[in-house]
Parts: structure tokens; C-alpha cells; sequence
């Protein structure tokens, strides 16, 4: 059975577009058999990391000095197969998600090597994650406004060792409802997200097509605009 960590980075919890995206994209883990544990970075207390000293690889191997919600949840992480960061673009993530991503540090073992001539740690022995999935929403037209997230998960998971399971991302994901309301093009979203969810469990990575049908344009960047002035 594959384990499954995710957190919500989204400030309005399940109420918004990625909480939308994330719940169904879960359903549809949970479905073909994963075991899912979700958390909201905005829930949890979780100081910056702030020590200055590197005190988790340089003086308390793996344990951090901040005894907040991250102590509860370590355990839960080392034990999962996979951790799966959900957010919205911010410039570029909320603030309580960027500190949850600084906190992960205790789990990297800083004996560091080479790779691709790239300066790089790996998880500790102890923790299990074996690929990290970003599932990414943002208000904006263009794909491309997902770049600077969707590298910062990259390099999280190239630094620690593990592999990069890819990105569902959705732009203009307001477009997925009208008058609150989902459309037919955001249903059948949602079920491509499902689809995600199986073709990763059954056979670990999500189809470039599926991917591609998620992110697809729901509004031609002409009307987007016309309806970003008028809001």
C-alpha cells in the first residue's frame, strides 16, 4: 500500500480552488488503494527555521530545537512513501507552506555528494519518502506562472535524493466554476484528476496526456483579461 503525506499550503484550507484540486486528486488516491495523511500548513505552528547554527545536522542529528506541531509530524512523514505539496502561486508560496518546506531539513543527512555536478544531501535512512509530487493552482493565464514553484519542489526533491513525480498544475482555475457552480469543462477536470490519481498509484507517474487535459485553457487570454478589469 502506497503511504501518502500531503499538505494543503492553501491559507483558505479546503474553501478554495486548491483544496478543490487537492480533495479530488486525494479521493482518487484513497480509491485505488493509497492511505492518505493531510495537513494544513496554515493549521499547524511552525516556526521559521531560524537557529542559524544548523544545529539538527551539526549538533542534534535529525532533531530540530523547535518543539511545535513539526515534532508531531516527522514521524508520520519519515513513514510515507510519498509526500505530495499542494499549493496555490503566491510570490511564490504562502508563507506557513515556505516554512514547513525550511523545516524539512532535520530529515536530510548532510553527508553531501555529487550528482550531475550539482551539491546534493539525501534523506536520512529513516525516512521512506521515495518521490515528491507537487499539485499546484493559481488564478493567472499562462502555465509558465508555475515555473518558480514547480522548481522549488524540483530542487527539494533532487537535493534529498528522491525522485521528482512531476507537477499537476491548473492556471485560471477560477474558470472551473460559474455563479459557484462547476462547469462541464471544470467536472471533466476533475475527473482527469482522478485519473491522475489512479495512473499514479498503478503505475507510478501520472501521464504527460493526463497532465496536459488538466492544465488545459478553459478561456482565451483575450476574455481573461477583458474579465480581469471588469472584476
Amino acid at each position: 500500500m502506497t503511504r501518502v503525506f500531503a499538505i494543503n499550503g492553501s491559507p483558505r484550507l479546503d474553501k478554495g480552488n486548491t483544496g478543490l484540486i487537492l480533495s479530488t486528486f486525494l479521493q482518487g488516491l484513497e480509491l485505488n488503494g493509497a492511505e492518505v495523511d493531510l495537513f494544513y500548513s496554515s493549521r499547524l505552528k511552525i516556526r521559521p527555521c531560524n537557529c542559524g547554527h544548523l544545529y539538527c545536522w551539526n549538533r542534534t542529528p535529525g532533531e530540530c530545537i523547535h518543539k511545535d506541531s513539526m515534532q508531531e509530524i516527522y514521524p508520520i512523514m519519515k513513514a510515507a512513501d510519498l509526500l505530495l505539496i499542494a499549493t496555490p502561486v503566491y510570490t511564490p508560496l504562502p508563507g506557513d507552506l515556505q516554512n514547513f518546506i525550511n523545516r524539512l531539513t532535520p530529515l536530510l543527512d548532510p553527508q553531501i555528494r555529487f550528482r550531475e555536478d550539482r551539491t546534493r544531501a539525501q534523506f536520512r535512512e529513516d525516512v521512506q519518502i521515495s518521490k515528491i509530487i507537487l499539485v499546484a493552482v493559481g488564478g493567472w493565464w499562462e502555465p509558465e506562472n508555475f515555473d518558480t514553484v514547480i522548481r522549488i519542489v524540483q530542487e527539494l526533491a533532487e537535493v534529498s535524493g528522491v525522485t521528482y513525480g512531476g507537477s499537476l498544475i491548473r492556471p485560471h482555475a477560477q474558470y472551473m466554476r460559474k455563479a459557484g457552480q462547476l462547469t462541464e469543462e471544470g467536472q471533466e477536470i476533475l475527473r482527469m484528476i482522478e485519473h491522475a490519481a489512479q495512473e499514479l498509484v498503478q503505475f507510478g507517474e501520472i501521464g504527460m496526456e493526463t497532465l496536459e487535459s488538466i492544465r488545459q485553457p478553459l478561456v482565451t487570454k483575450e476574455a481573461f483579461l477583458g474579465d480581469w478589469y471588469q472584476s
